[in-house]
């Protein structure tokens, strides 16, 4: 492995630990003596400083020493966990990301700031500055006044460890830290010198250490040895005063030691207790790069096309023997698609558990009390969705707080309670995820929303819209509610680019609210970007696709009564009107009396798209369009059919809106 490689992964293991250290901060400021958040968030402290001091900057490896030495207190229960030490312990955090992600030479005075913060909530300079990893935590005599144990560590790491970024003589630094160590090297795997290689480890350790700390501290030392039987640790009766050696003719001689354990660290049981445990073991994973993903993902989809045609020339041939192999090849590709698909799945957690630090954050600037409740984590979602999908669900959480939920004084007079609710749920619905965020806060302000419509011009004077569509109104660029300007809102940016995006996702957004009683905001997207079920139809002689999470129903024109209102066009399907258009217009045709009615379900409710024929369903692979003519509205992408033809992706709800109101030219008559 070389160190470009070293350095790469070790930033991806950070990206998961800050991640990992962020929620467990977030946990304990709930449940502060939580043994076990106090222990995973010590653990991944030193996991940080640990692989920082190896591979990550100095700056950034000495200020998560500091931040582990004054959360050591915490752990030995010598500094309550408040709530202002859990906000700078988070305001720590996000100084390591910087300073992993974003170094710069100011960030140095933003550490010394906080390194001072976490002296003062913990008690004191002690915290503040680093010892030195040589230098022994307490004196001899001071272990031995704090009824000190004395333990005896083996250790054996693998001949490759040096390749892997593994310090030996770093672990044993950081025993010696810990109380008084004898050290002796075990050299009987070291080969003769013409058989040396420089890159190999081949001595081992045995030390006898006398510490305070116990057996917990002993294990975090070695927290990044996961090779099995690499440590073997032993505690000693206190009053034995054998030495290393000592220890070491002992054990060869397989004499008991009166050790109270002598197991491998990864296979001590928790209680210092002897009896083992039958533990499930965890799934084996590997790490794999986005972008590897999305080219498998890409090769798969061109697999798809092709085995298309190939079902397209075996209808053709009319072969039996051609015929069973082309359905075999049909469900190994469909197969293989799947597992492809579902590799770039993603539990919507890893994106719901970002929006516990926004609205703690935001909550505390404005002086309110929030409660935010998450459901449906375990929610699968194609990871291009995800990574899309962040921004705008910051925007309309960041709303609900400022603009939703109301401050204490006013819920008590409300008769509410004093803190607020902020829900945020996922469910999978067929091939669409179904998002919802919903406050119990004072509701939308349509009287407000009216006035300031009104006073930019977007509704006429006297002119009453329905509730449906003041609602949308807070949808369009450039109109806020909001009484100032502020830097969380007030510039009218913002839900006008959460609709965009969710628009370029092929999903829709509903807003239901009851004035006093909250706002549900109703995002609906497709499962994934990449291969998506859809409808194949026909528009004169070209061939065009249309989601199919969209589509309600298909219904022939000439069989439904048609009515025409103020130029605009309507069908009665079962006593509902439904406006219609003709894509034969969009296309430059002129629209006839005859043809298809596809349903759609849009974000402006349901509309009728009447297409020349209907020809079936389609597994559909996405292509992305030309540079020329991905501005185009109304068109997603493109695909390429079985008989090597190429259809266009429509996006329902883009055509919608670019045909506003239908107009009587573009309707059918």
């Amino acid at each position: 492995m070389n160190s470009g490689n070293a350095v790469e992964i070790f930033l991806n293991e950070a990206r998961d630990l800050l991640e990992q250290l962020e929620a467990a901060l977030l946990d304990l400021e709930a449940r502060p003596d939580d043994a076990e958040l106090i222990n995973t968030t010590f653990r991944a402290l030193h996991t940080l400083k640990g692989s920082g001091g190896m591979f990550g900057p100095p700056d950034m490896a000495a200020f998560a020493h500091k931040l582990e030495d004054a959360f050591e207190k915490v752990r030995r229960g010598e500094v309550p966990l408040t709530p202002s030490l859990v906000g700078v312990l988070l305001a720590a955090t996000d100084q390591i990301r910087r300073l992993l992600f974003e170094p710069a030479p100011e960030l140095a005075a933003r550490s010394a700031e906080l390194v001072d913060a976490l002296g003062r909530e913990v008690g004191g300079e002690q915290a503040a500055t680093a010892p030195s990893a040589a230098s022994p935590a307490a004196s001899p005599s001071t272990a031995a006044d704090a009824g000190a144990r004395r333990f005896a560590i083996t250790l054996r790491l693998p001949a490759n460890a040096l390749l892997f970024g593994t310090n030996p003589l770093a672990l044993l630094d950081e025993l010696r830290a810990l109380g008084t160590a004898e050290v002796e090297a075990i050299t009987d795997a070291v080969p003769e010198l013409a058989l040396l290689s420089p890159t190999d480890l081949h001595l081992g350790w045995r030390v006898v250490l006398t510490t305070a700390l116990g057996l917990d501290a002993i294990e975090d030392v070695f927290i990044f040895v996961d090779e099995p039987g690499a440590v073997a640790i032993e505690e000693l009766e206190p009053a034995r005063e054998a030495s290393a050696a000592v220890v070491a003719e002992t054990a060869s001689a397989a004499e008991p030691v009166a050790a109270v354990a002598a197991t491998p660290r990864a296979a001590a049981p928790e209680g210092g207790k002897a009896e083992p445990k039958a533990q499930a073991q965890p799934e084996a994973s590997v790490r794999v790069s986005a972008s590897r993903l999305d080219t498998l993902l890409d090769q798969v989809g061109e697999l798809v096309i092709a085995q298309a045609r190939l079902t397209a020339l075996t209808h053709q041939r009319h072969d039996p023997v051609l015929t069973a192999v082309v359905e075999e090849i049909e469900r190994i590709s469909a197969d293989l698609r799947d597992s492809a698909m579902d590799m770039r799945m993603l539990p919507i957690d890893s994106l719901f558990s970002r929006y516990r630090r926004v609205v703690r954050d935001l909550s505390t600037d404005l002086g309110k009390e929030i409660d935010l409740v998450l459901s449906g984590e375990d929610t699968e979602l194609d990871k291009t969705v995800l990574d899309r999908l962040g921004d705008p669900l910051v925007h309309i959480i960041r709303n609900s707080i400022d603009h939703g939920i109301e401050m204490q004084d006013k819920r008590l007079a409300a008769g509410k309670l004093k803190r607020g609710s902020l829900r945020l749920s996922a469910r999978q619905s067929g091939t669409e995820v179904i998002i919802t965020i919903e406050d119990d806060g004072a509701g939308l302000n349509r009287g407000r929303i009216l006035e300031k419509a009104r006073a930019a011009g977007i509704v006429a004077e006297g002119v009453t819209p329905a509730d449906r569509e003041i609602d949308e109104l807070i949808f369009h660029p450039g109109l806020s509610t909001a009484a100032a300007v502020s830097n969380l809102s007030g510039r009218g940016v913002g839900m006008d680019v959460v609709r965009r995006t969710i628009g370029e996702l092929h999903g829709s957004i509903e807003i239901s609210t009851e004035p006093g009683r909250g706002t549900r905001f109703t995002l609906r997207l497709p499962l994934t970007l990449a291969i998506i079920d859809g409808l194949l139809v026909r528009v004169g002689e070209t061939k065009c696709i249309l989601p199919l999470a969209n589509v309600e129903e298909c219904v022939e024109l000439a069989s439904i009564e048609r009515r025409n209102s103020n130029g605009r066009n309507f069908v009665d399907i079962r006593n509902t009107i439904v406006p219609i258009f003709h894509m034969d217009a969009v296309f430059g045709g002129t629209g006839g009396d005859d043809g298809i009615v596809v349903v759609a379900d849009t974000d402006t409710g349901r509309v009728g798209v009447v297409v020349d024929q209907v020809v079936g369903q389609h597994q559909t692979v996405i292509k992305p369009l030309s540079p020329l003519h991905r501005a185009t509205p109304g068109l997603a992408g493109a695909t390429i059919l079985g008989d090597g033809s190429v259809a266009l992706i429509l996006d329902i709800n883009s055509l919608v809106r670019q045909a506003g109101a239908p107009r009587a030219d573009r309707l059918a008559a």
